[in-house]
């Protein structure tokens, strides 16, 4: 997982303020104007969040938040102008975290954020230890620490984002290598052999990538 957090938001004027107000805590954004494309680009790059439109001009935010449920579990935070509670109760059992009613103060839809980020992070450390850097690249367990390529952290990260979730090597190929007009299978199995090595030496016993046979690959979390 990254620190990225995607804005899928129509209006302009709402979405630059929103933006700005993240990148001054300190996050990275990807800001979407509809809800065609966001949740292939989330499954592609796992972000740590999305901040989801309600009414959207082509894909509903509604569909969008469906979509993703169906791959990930990232904390989801809908806004809408649409302030009856039998939005707010189906917005929620699809699978949103948060539910914020425009208009909102920007600083608490930040606030709210931050909030979701440290869950995850406190999350993520009690589930396995396994330290994970997108800056640098680097999974650390305690004092070892081991740097990946940056196409071994693509690829580990979209394993690790969604765990348990198997994936072909087709969608390894589709989601991972940008041009792999000249990528084969074999590829992919390369750079999960070195992905593992990497892990093992930090001294994790378990096989964290995991061979499904005839299906492809799944990260399976330590107990």
């Amino acid at each position: 997982m990254t620190d990225t957090v995607v804005l899928v938001e129509d209006d302009q004027e709402i979405a630059e303020i929103v933006l700005m107000y993240l990148h001054a805590a300190g996050l990275k954004t990807q800001h979407f104007a509809d809800g065609v494309g966001v949740a292939r680009w989330v499954q592609a790059h796992a972000p740590a969040l999305v901040l989801l439109d309600l009414d959207l001009p082509t894909k509903q935010g509604l569909e969008v938040c469906q979509e993703i449920r169906a791959f990930s579990n990232l904390p989801i935070i809908m806004t809408t102008a649409k302030v009856e509670e039998v939005d707010r109760l189906v917005g929620l059992e699809i699978g949103a975290d948060d539910y914020v009613c425009k208009p909102f103060s920007v600083k608490e839809l930040v606030a709210r954020v931050k909030v979701q980020l440290r869950r995850l992070n406190r999350e993520a450390m009690v589930d396995s230890g396994l330290k994970v850097d997108a800056d640098s690249f680097n999974l650390s367990m305690g004092p070892a620490a081991v740097e990946l390529t940056a196409i071994e952290f693509k690829l580990f990260h979209l394993l690790y984002s969604n765990p348990n979730r198997i994936y072909s090597r087709a969608q390894i190929l589709d989601l991972v290598y940008q041009d792999y007009r000249d990528v084969s299978d074999r590829t992919v199995d390369s750079h999960i052999r070195n992905v593992r090595k990497k892990l093992a030496s930090l001294g994790i016993e378990q096989e964290l990538i995991r061979s499904v046979y005839g299906a492809g690959y799944k990260f399976e979390p330590l107990p």
